[in-house]
């Protein structure tokens, strides 16, 4: 049999997970929760893939909006598309992280949903990260596919709550973490029907539907899933909501946050990322009863092997 969780190397943080699953799988326990309320959370960028110099939503909106621009050069001057295209990073801390969510939802307005996720995962499958050169869907974290993976052999339904796009993520999911596309919660943006040819369909539309970070994460999680999850996992005080809505349940519940310490193998940062922060979750995590795990002293291994994805 294999080991579970075999790079996460031995210490609180795998204990931790460990002797939870234990406990609430056991069906002779006082702490046995049933299979139907074994819901798991996990952030995405930054939890379960790299997020570095600025999440993968950003350079997907960009080159889009690199073609809009071609087409109306009068977007380089405005803001703060302007900002965008020059990769303007001071500029775009002070938007934020709704601001260029927005913008990349602007740029993808008029388009149907099917043909989005053609698109993205035709983006999806060349898009690199431009630090390290490698495919933005090359770096998934292999601690966090075998943790997802243990969880489902547990019982566990594992979904993704994040504030990046829904439609985005749902181009991979599936092949990349192996989470269904009715899993996955996030950013949306309002959708008109439209029938054509006989055909129903649904038309993007440049206005925001849900931002979902902070404390809409908690608000989505119920719209979407209708159950409190008894384990989540997050990386930045965009998901302290979650965690701590996920903790204040009754029963046997675990709380977990990333924090990215190893500037060898992977990125340092906390509380100086402008765009998602990590300050007020990692001050206070012992407060709420939030296991930190640290990417240098925790994992033995960080980047997943290189994906097959979109590749016949």
């Amino acid at each position: 049999m294999t080991t579970p969780l075999s790079t996460w190397i031995e210490g609180a943080a795998k204990t931790a997970i460990l002797r939870f699953v234990e406990r609430v799988t056991d069906v002779n326990g006082s702490e046995f929760v049933p299979a139907e309320d074994r819901i798991a959370t996990f952030d995405n960028d930054g939890t379960l893939w790299c997020e570095q110099p600025l999440q993968t939503q950003f350079f997907f909106g960009r080159d889009q909006l690199q073609k809009m621009a071609a087409e109306d050069p009068g977007l380089k001057e405005r803001q703060p598309y302007k900002a965008f295209l020059e990769h303007d990073i001071g500029r775009i801390k002070q938007v934020g992280k709704q601001g260029f969510f927005e913008v990349a939802s602007a740029t993808h307005a008029g388009m149907t949903e099917d043909d989005f996720h053609v698109h993205a995962r035709d983006w999806l499958v060349h898009a690199r990260n431009p630090t390290n050169g490698q495919r933005f869907v090359d770096l998934v974290y292999r601690p966090q596919l075998e943790l997802m993976e243990y969880l489902r052999q547990n019982g566990f339904r594992v979904f993704i709550v994040s504030g990046g796009g829904i439609d985005l993520i749902r181009a991979f999911s599936e092949e990349v973490y192996g989470i269904a596309r009715s899993q996955v919660v996030g950013s949306s943006v309002r959708t008109r029907m439209e029938v054509s040819d006989g055909k129903i369909g649904l038309l993007k539309l440049a206005e925001l539907q849900s931002f979902d970070d902070r404390e809409a994460k908690v608000q989505n999680i119920a719209l979407h899933i209708g159950r409190r999850p008894i384990f989540a996992f997050g990386n930045s005080d965009g998901d302290l909501a979650m965690l701590r809505y996920t903790s204040s349940g009754s029963g046997l519940r675990l709380a977990l946050l990333l924090h990215h310490d190893d500037g060898q193998r992977e990125f340092a940062y906390d509380r100086d990322f402008a765009v998602s922060p990590l300050a007020e979750a990692l001050d206070r995590a012992e407060e709420f009863g939030i296991t930190v795990v640290s990417l240098k002293n925790d994992w033995s291994e960080v980047y997943a092997e290189q994906r097959s994805f979109g590749r016949k």
